[in-house]
């Protein structure tokens, strides 16, 4: 299948996120949760006796991705994988359990099957988002803890030392999706993810780009110097826009205005999602989310990529037209919202949907240098959604692949 507008190369990345495998997110697998009242990852194994909370984590970790799940990522025709990864991945962070032994594993069938990995580290101490997914919900202070800041620098140097010379390793993302200035506001955290214990939470609030556009030069040469990551020069640098991709123009630019000479193989990380440009106050129809992604999402990426080479790193289909209901920017029943009263549109027209907002955004992010999407899998209690298939159709639309590019004949699947 091709679609049109949609020009890709031998370098393009097509890529698939490995979400809550070694992240976990309440949302996309609840049973993890059972028996307590915690939402995130942080709360967790304060509500478990320390055997039960190991067991569970151990064998989600252990059945969620495996190597068959390689096999058939490369079977699709995709080219990569994006891993979501913790602070605490090197089990330093008691009572939190490490997985790099699972990130080992990737590495090695990512290299059986020729596929490359994006390490992207997903939480921060005390969250560098206040999300959910960030590690603490309703909690938004990492970047005001001088030590913290100082934790993260050295878990970038360690994953550097220990996989810049894997073959598959394409980059190392810095941190994921710093809530700032400019997002806050339309994120409200404070509301939507509401913090357990309101006096851990106090002092919550936005990261300024000033601070984040020196935490990156300075996560940049910790990974770079020999004596630190030593991460050689042929594997990317990936930073994330902190969903504002303009503030970036003259981000590590020389006199000239080209990229700095001390820079090399820097990668700029973008999130977009219909959800997203519903929340900018893209009406929420199929003609304007196609016209919101044809007209802002396709320039602004295309602009961007004048500057550095962009991946669009977690994208889907999620919108409120197929559920049926406004969703408030991206919640529904598995955030604990009411869904729609009945369906409202027929199987048929939901493909059509999804085809084409699958369409126009793959032609969108063919302006820039690839994409990952959100997400490879989904649990919902017995229900193992196998597909990159958005999230929310759930099991009613399983079978709709859109990705349906032609494999690489060259390295066999078995």
């Amino acid at each position: 299948m091709t679609y049109e507008g949609v020009h890709m190369d031998l370098d393009y990345i097509k890529g698939v996120n490995l979400g809550n495998w070694l992240v976990l997110e309440k949302w996309m697998n609840p049973a993890l949760f059972d028996g307590t009242t915690a939402d995130d990852e942080y709360y967790l194994p304060t509500q478990l006796d320390p055997a039960v909370y190991e067991a569970r984590i151990r064998t989600h970790r252990a059945e969620y991705i495996n190597e068959r799940d390689f096999a058939t990522i490369k079977s699709w025709g995709l080219n990569s994988v994006r891993i979501p990864v913790p602070y605490f991945i090197f089990g330093d962070r008691a009572p939190f359990i490490g997985c790099i032994d699972e990130l080992d594993k990737a590495f090695n069938w990512a290299e059986k099957y020729g596929l490359t990995i994006l390490i992207d580290l997903h939480t921060a101490p005390m969250s560098q988002n206040g999300f959910d997914n960030g590690g603490i919900s309703g909690v938004c202070k990492w970047a005001q803890l001088p030590d913290e800041v100082e934790f993260v620098l050295s878990v970038l140097e360690r994953l550097a030392r220990r996989y810049g010379h894997r073959r598959a390793l394409m980059g190392i993302e810095i941190i994921n999706e710093p809530n700032t200035t400019t997002s806050w506001p339309m994120m409200n955290v404070t509301e939507r993810y509401k913090a357990v214990d309101p006096e851990l939470a106090e002092g919550t609030g936005p990261i300024g780009f000033d601070w984040l556009k020196d935490f990156y030069v300075t996560a940049y040469h910790r990974l770079r110097d020999v004596d630190k990551g030593a991460l050689p020069a042929d594997k990317a640098v990936v930073f994330h826009d902190g969903f504002d991709i303009e503030q970036w123009k003259d981000f590590m630019r020389g006199d000239d205005g080209k990229l700095a000479p001390e820079f090399e193989n820097v990668v700029l990380d973008t999130h977009q999602y219909l959800m997203t440009a519903e929340m900018m106050g893209c009406p929420q129809t199929v003609e304007d989310y196609d016209d919101f992604v044809r007209n802002t999402y396709a320039p602004m990426i295309a602009e961007m990529s004048e500057y550095f080479p962009v991946i669009v790193g977690e994208w889907c289909l999620f919108n409120s037209v197929g559920c049926g209901v406004d969703t408030h920017g991206g919640q529904s029943v598995l955030n604990g919202e009411e869904g729609a009263q009945a369906e409202t549109l027929t199987a048929e027209q939901k493909r059509s949907l999804y085809q084409g907002v699958a369409e126009s955004q793959l032609a969108a992010w063919s302006k820039g240098s690839g994409f990952y999407y959100w997400n490879y899998k989904l649990l919902t209690g017995t229900m193992v959604g196998v597909a990159v298939t958005d999230a929310a159709l759930h099991e009613k639309t399983a079978d709709f692949d859109f990705f349906d590019y032609e494999a690489d004949e060259t390295k066999p699947v078995d």
